[in-house]
């Protein structure tokens, strides 16, 4: 079986991730697959836009073959790991700069690689079934395929909340957050990418779109802003412990998941990518920690706890987010030198 199915129908450009079984996690292959592809129809008069789905109903694409990663980690292998994010991340870029329209459609689980993948084409389509999330930080890594990208557009700090809790966003939340444009039932999915297969005119996405209704998101604006509005994680974290809410304590349960350098790394990460809000210095940033990840990081850990042995108790490096240094999280971020050059 075709993990990646690749061609041309109509007028479309058409990719289908097609590993239903692995919630079409995305493999170093694909990768190079999806962006030999983005690069023949970019000069191709026949394709007038690209459509990009995925089979199954669970998973768009519920991240990437992080799997993979580890096993090259634990056997020493540094190069390997950082080649697929070098990669995966030049795909990411080349599709937020994409000269033609790029409409895809997120089922399920979109997160991790999957928002790479889905986030960043110019037309992005969720359904009921659409779940959105950033759970790097849970798995030592920090939000990145141009994740910090978007988190740091959305409104006030709740870049910072995303980013840290893993909240999972429906349809309504991932439109706020700036992670998807339409909602469309997807029971109308079918006949629309047939549309936009014969006649090549991606107005027909936008002309199918609905009202996603109020976000949840908008009434926890407020206690967002003021928490997630603070300096460091470390001053969020107190904030937060200072509150008697429930959005407090759940926020607070989900960060007591994490890394606490990966959630400390993610507040300055979204902050400086604010602060230059461009798809290039996102990645960039992004690469600075995932260079790093698997030799100084929470990395290995994170993927040992909840893939491999599945124990969920990762044993992080510092007890908890106030024991994380501002020097580590400097380090984490720091120019690469020769390394970075390689991802401009």
């Amino acid at each position: 079986m075709t993990d990646t199915l690749i061609r041309k129908t109509g007028r479309a450009g058409r990719i289908t991730l097609n590993r239903p079984k692995a919630l079409n996690a995305l493999t170093h292959e694909q990768v190079l697959s999806i962006e030999d592809a983005l690069d023949a129809w970019a000069t191709d008069p026949e394709v007038r836009l690209v459509v990009i789905d995925a089979a199954g109903e669970k998973a768009f694409c519920a991240g990437g073959d992080i799997t993979a990663l580890y096993d090259a980690g634990r056997a020493g292998d540094l190069e390997g790991p950082r080649r697929f994010w070098r990669e995966e991340y030049r795909l990411n870029a080349k599709m937020a700069t994409y000269a033609k329209p790029i409409v895809t459609f997120m089922q399920g689980f979109t997160m991790g690689g999957g928002v790479g993948i889905g986030c960043h084409a110019s037309h992005r389509v969720v359904g009921d079934g659409s779940r959105i999330a950033m759970p790097e930080c849970g798995i030592g890594l920090v939000p990145d395929v141009g994740g910090s990208f978007l988190l740091a557009r959305g409104p006030g700090f709740l870049g910072e909340y995303l980013g840290t809790t893993a909240h999972r966003m429906g349809p309504a939340c991932a439109i706020r957050a700036t992670f998807a444009d339409h909602y469309i039932p997807e029971d109308q999915w079918p006949e629309l990418i047939a549309g936009l297969e014969e006649d090549g005119i991606v107005q027909l996405v936008a002309d199918r779109a609905r009202d996603p209704g109020e976000s949840p998101l908008t009434a926890l604006q407020d206690r967002i802003y003021a928490h997630f509005g603070k300096d460091s994680m470390a001053e969020i974290a107190s904030s937060l412990e200072s509150e008697d809410s429930d959005f407090a304590r759940d926020a607070l349960k989900a960060l007591s998941r994490v890394s606490p350098l990966s959630a400390c790394v993610t507040i300055d990460l979204v902050r400086a990518v604010r602060a230059k809000l461009t798809i290039h210095h996102a990645l960039e940033m992004e690469y600075r920690f995932t260079h790093r990840a698997v030799e100084k990081g929470d990395f290995l850990e994170g993927i040992r706890a909840a893939v491999i042995d599945k124990d969920r108790n990762p044993r992080w490096q510092h007890d908890g987010i106030a024991d994380v240094a501002q020097a580590r999280i400097d380090e984490m971020l720091a120019p690469l030198g020769a390394s970075e050059e390689e991802t401009t």
